[in-house]
């Protein structure tokens, strides 16, 4: 998974596979999800993210243990 904020566009882009995007929707204004052509999800995009997501230049992480 990786993770991009530009600054000069506002932009938040997560990606959740390399796989060639085949489809495009725009879910919300402004909120973009990107599909391979087997209609998994590849990526995320968030327009406006300096209005809708706080601090987006800043990543937290977290890995939630499985319960066995």
């Amino acid at each position: 998974m990786k993770v991009n904020y530009d600054s000069e566009t506002d932009t938040l882009t997560i990606i959740f596979t390399d796989a060639p995007v085949a489809e495009s929707d725009e879910e919300k204004p402004g909120i973009i999800l990107d599909y391979d052509e087997k209609g998994n999800l590849v990526s995320l995009e968030i327009m406006d993210a300096s209005i809708r997501v706080n601090a987006p230049s800043r990543i937290e992480y977290q890995v939630s243990s499985i319960a066995e």
